[in-house]
Formats: structure tokens, C-alpha cells, sequence
């Protein structure tokens, strides 16, 4: 069988896998080229949202990084990292943490060469398809709330077995699909969709 170009591997992927994540998609483009040399893009940050950074030896790169918070006040971590050593040895991550706090999520197999792992919320990870193939993992992640506030900066460190990488990541909210609203029954501060009076108004001017 003979071995896919990266340009054709990511494509691949990306068709077999259904919805990927964009970060991983930067992240394999990035990995894919810098095969066997050093290439322009390798001191460049990937275009994706979130704080990037490399392992001071330049095998291991994490885009995407953002403190994530829900509408419960729950707390995550979205990350993209990926294994760009050229010497093609497979790296592990050891830990994550925020502020000094530790990222709990289930253990990780180590990276292969190109290979991506991809951490977000529980929720986030549900919008996304595992790839029949390629080299994409998902992980759930989520950490404690120490009163973080949304458009706050935490610092991030990740703790690989090529070295450490720390960054100060945005904290965000998740952004409500196009027509979404919140609404809070019976405690008066409900958000109508426009245009829709509430049911108990409707009824009454029927009656009238």
C-alpha cells in the first residue's frame, strides 16, 4: 500500500471524519509541511482562535488554547496539540493545567509523528465526528471553576515528555447557535424570541 501524501492525507481525513474541528485541521496542515524540514510555517501561528505556542525544540505545537465556561458555570479546556518532531518519535502528554490548577481528563496513547489530539467540553466534543482514519483523537476535558471570569487571561501549561509549554489563554463563553435564546421559567427574566408574546398573554387575547 503505498503511503498518502500529507496534502492527501489531511483531505482524507477530513472527508472520512465528517466534522473536525478547524484547529486540527490548521495543526495537521502545519505538521504535514513541515515533513523532514524546517519550514517557513514552523514559527508562524496557526489561523485558528485561542493562544498557540511551541515546545522550545519545536516537537510539539498546541493551538486553540481557551478556557471554556458554560452557561452552569462549568469549566473545560479546548486545546489542539500536535507531534511535528521531524526525528519522527512518537511524544506523550504527561499534564495539563490552568493557574496552577490540574485539567482532568482520561489518559492519552502517545503521539505519533502528525498526529493530533484535540481536548474540549463535554458538550464540545458531541459537535464533533472521530475520523474512521487518520491520526485525530478526542479528549473530554474539564477542571475546577476558581471564579474565572469570562474575557478574563489564565495562564496554561502543558507538560510534555520534549518539555513544557506555557501560554495565557482567553476565557470564553460558548457562542449560541444562530436563533437561540435563554430562558428562565418562572423567575421573570425570560428571553422571548421576537415576535412571540408568552403563551400566558396569547391566551388571554383569545378570550377577549
Amino acid at each position: 500500500m503505498k503511503s498518502l501524501k500529507p496534502a492527501t492525507y489531511v483531505a482524507r481525513a477530513a472527508r472520512r471524519g465528517g466534522i473536525i474541528s478547524a484547529a486540527a485541521l490548521s495543526a495537521l496542515a502545519l505538521a504535514s509541511c513541515s515533513a523532514g524540514q524546517i519550514s517557513q510555517t514552523a514559527d508562524q501561528v496557526a489561523a485558528v482562535d485561542g493562544a498557540s505556542a511551541d515546545t522550545a525544540d519545536g516537537t510539539i505545537a498546541v493551538r486553540d488554547v481557551t478556557v471554556l465556561l458554560d452557561e452552569k458555570g462549568q469549566a473545560a479546556l479546548k486545546f489542539t496539540a500536535v507531534n511535528q518532531d521531524s526525528s519522527m518519535k512518537e511524544h506523550s502528554l504527561k499534564s495539563i493545567s490552568v493557574d496552577g490548577a490540574p485539567v482532568k481528563m482520561a489518559e492519552t496513547k502517545p503521539l505519533g509523528r502528525q498526529c493530533v489530539l484535540v481536548g474540549d467540553s463535554k458538550a464540545g466534543l458531541e459537535q464533533l465526528t472521530e475520523p474512521d482514519a487518520g491520526c485525530i483523537t478526542h479528549v473530554e476535558t474539564s477542571l475546577k471553576n476558581d471564579n474565572f471570569a469570562v474575557g478574563g487571561v489564565k495562564p496554561v501549561t502543558f507538560v510534555f515528555d520534549s518539555g513544557e509549554i506555557t501560554v495565557d489563554a482567553a476565557v470564553a463563553a460558548p457562542t449560541l447557535e444562530s436563533g437561540q435564546f435563554n430562558r428562565e421559567v418562572g423567575k421573570g427574566g425570560a428571553h422571548e424570541p421576537h415576535g412571540e408574546a408568552p403563551h400566558g398573554d396569547a391566551e388571554k387575547a383569545e378570550h377577549k
